[in-house]
């Protein structure tokens, strides 16, 4: 084993090797061109060598208009199967590097479905890679601490399109500017980098930036939604040497130029990939303005629910000591969301606004430790290191497993199956596979395997083990008899000599082993719970046995349903009812002759009824004349004997007498989603943002089982707010699928006549009448807007002059960055981050064409985060002071904590901020508005006195102080929620430095 583990680090130092000294940069560097075939230098002086040695798959050509450099002119490209595809590199163990990624799609395939995939960093998930562009670079950027000689990074799990990339860059440090105490159980994925105050649109990196990273300027607001600009900001820069001293500090090239805030503010709002969670954080200063003697620049750093951190001052010329210098506050542990508005403001005392040059900020990955049987499983693969199966790289099991391994469910995997048949496999079985103490199936058969048969009696779980048709001599072992579980061994047509083992007689098992001359049957018993293959006779008695039992075996009988009924699983999972042919006399009786109307649609009138056992029922009658509506019948009828989901309205039955098509429904008790949003029940029964959230969940995975549940799949077609319905429990429910249409298997759209409603129709759909599930997605879209605003999806005054939908207007809003601007008057209690995810899904959804959109299961997942967000804020409200406690105890017991766990809170290393001056305790001085508070654990009313100042355009509580304890807060709605030492719920409102 120490031989084989020297070799590959030679093996791994001289790849490392050869590719260094192609390359003039910084030690460290590797740059692979992927898809590339020749070696060339670019125009910032990096070398690039192609990776056609290093890995399978296939490369294509790409062109992007503006896009010129040569390595985004290729890809490599590798097939949507449940393989992982992974690059090796070498590297030095306890070093530091950047890892980067990149992906320039080109539609290198001619494919209507954008690309997605994982990318993983050896066993840990690094990130899941969603292409809504062909002509955009995506780019993920890694930071973390080497342990091992060689890195794998693996491309899998594509769920559309292909898994591909463009570049991979590997990038080495020499210094300790991102050492961190958690480093060696977490990666730092970056987020963001930015260059505040960059003279134009340009990064900033190699050579400027020696270990070449990405400076993104400021001004390129896409890259990293950087918008609420405070009024007031300026962009200033100096020619002047900075002092950045040594290591891995920002390159002087950025801390040449900042921005000041000239009124004494400047505010901004950053979408954080990864986020929200556990983070690295930097600020990095230089004052590049020569101040008069008279001049001073002190301000704080304020950031909504993180008090504690606008206590520390900043003062530059005092902190950095001089002009010119730089100085690099921030926090290596801080909780951070996903949308990350923050503020610098001066202090009082100071004369001159507050000064920023750039920013970092990265999210702490956790590291997963891999498969327990990785490192056994790697011997084997190195004797084999000529063979492709033994080069697909990575950990064997995680985040997917090698083509022929299966693994375990657990948290640290463990091997359970490995399939070698047939694999060109010479010399001894090896040794390290007898290690694999969870193996279950061993398959090593159609191999040119010589030797002995080892002991493996370290495989406790073993049932299967093949090694039948090699060339294996010996003995056959008794310690097989051993193994506890075994129930199958093959050993046939093998050099195979001496006797049977007795013990391999005597147990439970299928034993065949023919074909082998010289090994003769020990003992004389017969035995009937085994089958003993020991001759061509045995075998051919086995096959008849088999034959005869397959032809005798009893069939299972069809259920036929009689005429009159559709048998359709019970909505409640209880079992099976049947969903009949009501008779006419059956609904008038019901509905006491059709009195009680409770809705109607375009095709028909939705009455109320109860059934003689007590049922609830609605009961659609289409209309008699329409001939649209004789087909929306039939579709209905059609499509609902075959679908059953929670979240699709239960169909029970139909009725055809007298002329009348009749539709029977499970009866909705709270009606639909339009009328509780703005219809009359909005002022009685207006639910909430948590509410509004778990509707959408309910509704989207309704339309996901459509989408994806069903073969073939159902486009719905006339999805809107008045065909969500609510049960009694306030659950969604998906109804009226009468213009839903059947997908065709393979087809990437159906062609139709243009259905469905103003407002909720997929623009691409009308143009081109190619309906897509894309189509769909659109509709939901705009139902997440109407969740958001309370707003119909069509008006002629909520919108204003210039627009008439309610795409139109909620764009506007949401891409400057105005949310608030939407957001339903109603709500009253909200995190402002869950806001955010939900309303940049939704503008994702109603993209205008249908590639850019996500899929249902997409939109899932980010209404789930939002209710996590939701949840949690909530959970913060209405817990104890235990997790106060946790949330600002000393930094000096933060290595104790799980960064993992969610119900943890980090603390924060004040003495990392190096303040000049700070205030040890709020008094009630300090305050200039007064307010009034609930103390949410005892609903007593307190008074509150308030700090305020103006943040962004919104009225910021800088201060809260009550009973001697102080928060910060952001009001942004008609009541603010904030948790302080104790959590209290605001009733005061401030409205320019008042209070009503």
């Amino acid at each position: 084993m120490g031989a084989v583990r020297v070799l590959c680090l030679f093996l791994s130092l001289s790849v490392l090797l050869l590719i260094n000294l192609s390359t003039a940069q910084m030690p460290g560097f590797v740059s692979l061109d992927c898809g590339g075939k020749n070696n060339f230098t670019d125009e910032l002086g990096l070398e690039w060598n192609p990776d056609n040695q290093m890995i399978s798959g296939q490369s294509a050509n790409i062109s992007v208009a503006n896009e010129t450099r040569t390595q985004y002119t290729t890809v490599r490209y590798f097939p949507a199967d449940n393989n992982k595809y992974c690059y090796t590199l070498g590297v030095i163990s306890r070093t530091r590097y950047l890892l980067r990624a990149t992906f320039l799609y080109g539609d290198f395939d001619n494919n209507e479905v954008y690309p997605k995939f994982d990318i993983s960093f050896g066993p840990t998930h690094w990130a899941t890679i969603v292409i809504s562009d062909a002509n955009t670079i995506e780019i993920q950027e890694l930071i973390f601490l080497a342990t091992d000689p060689t890195i794998s990074i693996c491309l899998s799990n594509a769920t559309t399109g292909q898994p591909f990339i463009s570049t991979l860059e590997l990038r080495q440090f020499n210094g300790s500017a991102y050492l961190n105490q958690f480093e060696n159980e977490f990666f730092l994925s970056v987020s963001a980098r930015i260059n505040f105050g960059a003279e134009s649109d340009a990064p900033v990196r190699y050579p400027d930036d020696p270990f070449d990273r990405i400076w993104q300027s400021d001004s390129v607001k896409k890259a990293n939604y950087l918008v609420d600009v405070a009024p007031g900001t300026e962009k200033i820069s100096t020619s002047k040497p900075i002092d950045v001293s040594s290591g891995e500090r920002p390159p002087q090239k950025v801390m040449q130029t900042a921005v000041v805030g000239r009124y004494g503010s400047l505010t901004y709002r950053l979408n954080l990939d990864g986020f929200p969670g556990f983070g690295w954080a930097f600020s990095y200063f230089a004052e590049i303005e020569d101040l008069s003697s008279n001049d001073t620049r002190k301000f704080r750093f304020v950031l909504p629910g993180n008090p504690d951190l606008s206590k520390a001052v900043v003062n530059i010329q005092e902190n950095a000591q001089g002009n010119y210098r730089l100085y690099e506050p921030g926090y290596y542990n801080i909780s951070l969301p996903f949308v990350l508005s923050f503020r610098f403001g001066k202090t009082s005392d100071s004369t001159m606004g507050p000064l920023l040059n750039a920013m970092e900020i990265n999210k702490y990955l956790k590291r997963s430790d891999g498969s327990v049987d990785g490192p056994v499983i790697a011997a084997v693969t190195s004797a084999y290191s000529w063979a492709e199966w033994a080069k697909e790289g990575g950990d064997p099991c995680l985040p997917v497993p090698w083509s022929w391994v299966q693994c375990n469910s657990d948290p640290q995997p463990r091997i359970v199956s490995v399939k070698l048949s047939g694999k060109n496999m010479t010399g001894g079985i090896p040794s390290a596979l007898t290690k694999l103490s969870s193996l279950v199936e061993l398959w090593l058969d159609e191999n040119s395997l010589s030797g002995s048969i080892p002991d493996f009696s370290g495989c406790p779980n073993l049932r299967k083990l093949h090694l039948e048709n090699n060339q294996l001599t010996g003995e056959l072992p008794s310690s097989l008899a051993d193994i506890p579980n075994l129930k199958e061994l093959y050993v046939q047509n093998n050099m195979l000599s001496g006797r049977v083992p007795s013990g391999l007689l005597d147990k439970d098992l299928i034993l065949n082993y023919t074909g082998n001359t010289n090994l003769q049957k020990g003992g004389s018993r017969e035995h009937h719970k085994k089958i003993i293959i020991g001759t061509t006779v045995g075998a051919a008695v086995l096959l008849i046995v088999t034959i005869t039992s397959c032809i005798l075996l009893p069939k299972g009988k069809k259920n036929t349903p009689k005429r009159d009924k559709l048998l359709v699983s019970s909505f409640d999972g209880a079992g099976t009812e049947a969903a009949h042919c009501f008779t006419l006399s059956e609904l008038e009786d019901a509905t006491n002759n059709f009195e009680r109307k409770i809705g109607s649609g375009g095709f028909g009138v939705v009455y109320y009824g109860k059934l003689k056992h007590g049922k609830e029922i609605a009961v659609k009658v289409l209309t008699n004349d329409s001939f649209q509506g004789k087909r929306e019948f039939t579709n209905e009828v059609a499509l609902l004997s075959r679908i059953h989901h929670r979240n699709l309205v239960h169909f029970l039955g139909y009725c055809q007498g007298d002329g009348k098509d009749i539709l029977v429904y499970e009866f909705m008790h709270n009606g639909t989603l339009k009328e509780h949003l703005y219809g009359p029940l909005t002022r009685e029964r207006g639910i909430s943002w948590i509410k509004r959230l778990e509707i959408a969940d309910d509704a989207a995975k309704g339309i996901e089982y459509l989408h994806t549940g069903c073969v073939p799949s159902i486009i719905h077609r006339d999805l809107k707010t008045s065909n969500i319905l609510l049960d009694k429990n306030m659950r969604a429910k998906v109804s009226d699928f009468g213009l839903s249409k059947l997908a065709v298997d393979g087809a990437s759209h159906v062609s139709s006549i243009v259905r469905g409603t103003v407002g909720y129709l997929d623009p691409e759909y009308y143009i081109s009448q190619q309906l897509t599930d894309k189509s769909d997605v659109y509709s939901f879209g705009v139902i997440l807007l109407e969740l958001i605003s309370g707003q119909e999806a069509i008006s002629n005054v909520n919108f204003g002059v210039n627009c008439r939908n309610i795409v139109q207007w909620a764009k506007l809003h949401i891409e400057s960055g105005d949310v608030q601007g939407i957001i339903d008057p109603a709500l009253q209690a909200y995190d402002i981050q869950s806001i955010w995810k939900i309303a940049e899904k939704a503008l994702m959804c109603v993209q205008p064409h249908g590639n850019m959109r996500p899929s249902m299961c997409e939109v899932i997942k980010e209404i789930q985060d939002a209710i996590a967000i939701e949840r949690g804020a909530s959970a913060k409200q209405g817990s104890s002071d235990e997790i106060s406690r946790h949330s600002v105890h000393s930094s000096l017991n933060m290595g104790s904590l799980d960064l993992g766990a969610s119900e943890h809170y980090l603390s924060i290393d004040d003495s990392i901020t190096q303040p000049a001056a700070r205030r040890s305790r709020w008094k009630r001085s300090d305050f200039d508005t007064i307010g009034v508070g609930i103390d949410a654990g005892s609903s007593s009313t307190i008074l509150l006195w308030f700090w305020v100042e103006r943040f962004g355009g919104v009225e910021v509580v800088v201060g809260a102080c009550g009973e001697g304890r102080w928060e910060m807060v952001m009001l942004g709605g008609s009541i603010a929620a904030t948790r302080a030492w104790w959590y209290w719920k605001l009733v005061a409102v401030v409205d320019d430095g008042g209070t009503k």
